[in-house]
């Protein structure tokens, strides 16, 4: 039988499981075919052991609501545009299903185990996506790094979550401190090189959330930070950044038409949006008239795309489904041993929201996967591997 942390009792299907859990975690940061898969079998594996031990699947708290989001989004679809593409573009609330699989498997000091791997394939990523951009020349905005993932907004959202989590164990856990300590800086660094705006907003307000947490003071070292990063830093990514406040620059122009042209859409489809993959269909007809793009596939802001997408109900689940994650996480902050994966979670809803002001993060599988195994862990550690889950 494998030697894993808390398999000590465990049977060779419960290992198999978590094995396939371990590989799924890490190939997230590699390759979207390979995630799918080993989703697939996670999933199958979990089912399994689940019929064998005689047991009801558990999850933390805030699955409630996120299981009511996936039933609104599922009304919504009924009452779509076209119902059978938002259907089969809601096949993203299957990945929800990860949560009660990491509640699960990732029991114990197995949550650790599942961090360290997050950690160490972020690291590997960044240093390629570094590799990108100084050798082969992934430098300008149109090739920028996207290390293996498809899309370098992809990329650059997950790093943000590594950031989180690596930022959460430099300060909470003395026993992760040094290698997460050494990959941050490849991990912001490469963060930076892939000029994406909205993410290097969530990893600021990622780590302004540790370090509040951990000592009000430590955000002192913020803006000390952004003035070292931005005396160093290429002037490719020094003028992305000075963009972000140029009103003249045509991806904030096009941002604010498309708040506009999402406030509108709203306006008409209240109750149930427009369905799921049907904004893109309507766009054009709502598109404001200082709108840079013709088309757009989204409107690139988290709540404004829901409200329009699936409507102000689902809006209102999906921020209850945040305010019960972090109201238990901010629990386990104060009552659990091992501070590290509950902060990590803390900033990695930070992370998401504040990339998610510019950017639809939430419906990109990847960054939802891994976001949801990320506030999923604190939870899960607090389960003791031998015994039954309870809720956390």
């Amino acid at each position: 039988m494998i030697s894993l942390p808390g398999t000590q009792n465990a049977s060779r299907l419960e290992v198999a499981a978590l094995c396939s859990l371990l590989g799924l975690v890490a190939v997230l940061q590699i390759s979207i075919a390979a995630s799918g898969i080993l989703l697939t079998t996670t999933l199958g594996l979990w089912a399994a052991l689940l019929v064998s031990r005689r047991e009801h699947p558990s999850a933390p708290a805030f699955f409630l609501p996120l299981g009511l989001y996936a039933f609104v989004t599922l009304v919504s679809v009924a009452f779509s545009l076209d119902p059978l593409s938002s259907l089969i573009d809601s096949r993203e609330v299957l990945l929800f299903l990860v949560v009660p699989v990491v509640y699960r498997l990732a029991r114990g000091v197995r949550a650790q185990t599942v961090a360290t791997i997050i950690v160490t394939v972020g690291g590997a990523s960044a240093v390629f996506g570094v590799v990108q951009f100084g050798i082969l020349e992934f430098d300008n905005l149109g090739q920028r790094p996207s290390g293996t993932m498809g899309h370098y907004m992809t990329y650059s959202g997950l790093l943000v979550l590594v950031v989180a989590l690596a930022g959460a164990r430099v300060l909470y856990d003395r026993g992760e401190r040094v290698w997460s300590g050494l990959v941050m800086p490849a991990l912001l660094v490469a963060l930076a090189l892939t000029l994406t705006r909205s993410y290097m907003v969530g990893a600021a307000a990622a780590l302004g959330v540790l370090f509040l947490l951990k000592d009000l003071r430590l955000l002192v070292f913020l803006p000390v930070l952004g003035a070292l990063f931005l005396a160093f830093a290429p002037p490719q990514v020094t003028s992305r950044i000075y963009s972000t406040f140029d009103l003249d620059d045509p991806t904030v122009r096009d941002r604010f038409a498309m708040q506009r042209a999402g406030a509108a859409i709203i306006a008409d489809y209240p109750l149930t949006g427009v369905g799921p993959d049907m904004v893109k269909e309507v766009y054009p007809d709502y598109r404001d008239a200082g709108a840079v793009q013709a088309e757009n596939p989204h409107l690139h802001n988290v709540p404004l795309q829901i409200a329009a997408e699936r409507g102000l109900p689902a809006l209102a689940i999906w921020l209850a489904f945040l305010t019960v994650a972090v109201h238990r996480l901010w629990n386990n902050l104060r009552s659990a041993q091992n501070l590290a994966l509950s902060a990590a979670g803390l900033a990695a809803v930070a992370g998401m929201l504040a990339g998610g002001l510019t950017e639809y993060n939430f419906g990109d599988s990847e960054f939802l996967l891994l976001f949801l195994v990320l506030i999923t862990l604190p939870f899960a550690e607090q389960q003791a591997p031998e015994s039954a889950p309870t809720e956390g």
